[in-house]
């Protein structure tokens, strides 16, 4: 992973113009072509984002952009060689970016995917969409409800498109989803009264010292809108791997932990069947733990519940499978990505990816005259219909932020440890200034 001579010359400075061969991009012109910068290349860009993107002729990833060269020099690598070989033969093209405005004042790209940390989401997709480009934002959308909401009023202010990365809604590569929010929302479990999400938590860690900050690592940067806090590998990502989950995904000043980090993608699921994605609960209560010591301080076993204005109510918890639970008053339907054991029974039967009360309600066929909820394809992809075509988006940033913001309200009910009420359309506590006090953080200067 060391930074090659190439890597190194293209981080310092923006190529110029590289002209690529048709070939490349099959029977896609030039004109055809959306040109794409990758701002963030380390796990999840690596392993999604750039390769649903670049699989596709009629998409081009010029440009990456990372705050650690290491990462940055790397990026180029994978990118140059994914396009040597649809050309069959040696090719340099991608340009490198160690500073992110630069990238985005480069009137050549027309759209950015956003693969950072989770503090960076909202304001680089607000900065983004104000310099014109198109966005795909990994979820969850925000580290606050009042960044969500700035992201998402950004985002219709500009006329651009951004899509959330929530592809549990995608018929690639888990349609499960789509099928149970389709049938509950045609009534075949009766109506619907309560919805049960499992989500983990995460373990506490041990105590990290301070280390030397990196050459190869704008720590600053990094940090971003948020307080400057002493260098330690363990509070940002490994030097040495890109497999290693990072520990900032565990530190409460860069995230909100598994409550947004799979929360998102459920609790997006669950508003999805109860036809909620433009609105959020009404009240909101629970508890968790939370580390007493050590770097790593989200949240750990949990317990939270919310009230919608219908009157359905929703239970969150590590003790149930992982996976979304619609129940009905005639019956309910489970749905989750994959096979798996339930955590309290280690050696029980497997869940599989859909279950309902009955054989019934699965083999139930959709009328024409009833809700067919949107089919799109992978995330990716439906980003780019989007972008090309004007198809709509799957997860748009309003529907993002609602999904994200309501993970929020459920984190903020775990440190307050006391029943909220919330307007959903004003998206503010009733009657409770200090947790009011928790809609928003302050933001470095220079960065916010």
């Amino acid at each position: 992973m060391q930074l090659s001579r190439r890597g190194l010359i293209k981080a310092a400075a923006v190529a110029a113009p590289t002209i690529v061969p048709s070939s490349v991009f099959g029977q896609n012109a030039p004109s055809n072509r959306i040109v794409i910068g990758a701002i963030g290349v380390g796990r999840i860009s690596r392993v999604h984002d750039l390769p649903e993107t670049m699989k596709h002729d009629d998409a081009h990833v010029m440009a990456v952009c990372d705050l650690d060269t290491k990462r940055l020099g790397a990026g180029i690598q994978l990118v140059d060689d994914r396009y040597a070989d649809k050309l069959g033969k040696s090719y340099s093209g991608t340009r490198g970016y160690a500073d992110h405005r630069e990238l985005l004042a480069d009137k050549g790209i027309d759209a950015v995917l956003i693969s950072t940390p989770d503090h960076q989401h909202a304001p680089l997709a607000i900065q983004a969409v104000r310099a014109g480009k198109h966005v795909y934002l990994q979820k969850p959308a925000s580290l606050t409800v009042a960044e969500g909401r700035a992201m998402a009023d950004a985002v219709a202010a500009s006329g651009r498109k951004l899509q959330i990365g929530s592809q549990q809604r995608g018929q690639e590569p888990w349609p499960q989803f789509h099928r149970a929010a389709e049938l509950v929302r045609n009534g075949r479990i009766g109506k619907l009264k309560h919805v049960e999400i499992g989500l983990p938590g995460d373990p506490p860690g041990p105590e990290a010292p301070p280390m030397p900050i990196p050459a190869n690592l704008n720590y600053d940067a990094w940090l971003g809108t948020t307080p400057e806090a002493y260098y330690t590998e363990m509070r940002v990502h490994s030097q040495d791997s890109f497999e290693a989950r990072p520990g900032w995904l565990r530190c409460e000043q860069f995230g909100a932990g598994m409550i947004t980090g799979w929360g998102a993608h459920h609790i997006d699921i669950a508003h999805w069947g109860m036809d909620m994605e433009h609105s959020g609960p009404v009240e909101i209560w629970g508890k968790a733990a939370f580390p007493t010591s050590g770097l790593w301080n989200v949240h750990g076993p949990f317990e939270t519940h919310a009230r919608y204005a219908n009157g359905v109510t929703m239970t969150i918890s590590g003790t149930l499978p992982n996976g979304v639970k619609f129940i009905g008053d005639e019956g309910w339907i489970f749905v989750t990505r994959s096979g798996s054991v339930t955590p309290s029974d280690p050696g029980g039967p497997q869940i599989v990816p859909l279950q309902a009360s009955n054989a019934k309600i699965l083999a139930s066929v959709i009328a024409p005259n009833e809700v067919h909820l949107l089919k799109t394809p992978e995330q990716h992809r439906n980003w780019l219909d989007a972008i090309k075509d004007g198809a709509p988006l799957s997860a748009p940033a309003e529907v993002g932020h609602r999904a994200c913001s309501t993970c929020l309200l459920h984190h903020i009910a775990m440190k307050t440890e006391r029943r909220l009420r919330w307007d959903p359309k004003m998206e503010r506590f009733i009657g409770d200034d200090a947790a009011n006090a928790m809609l928003s953080r302050s933001q470095r200067r220079g960065y916010g």
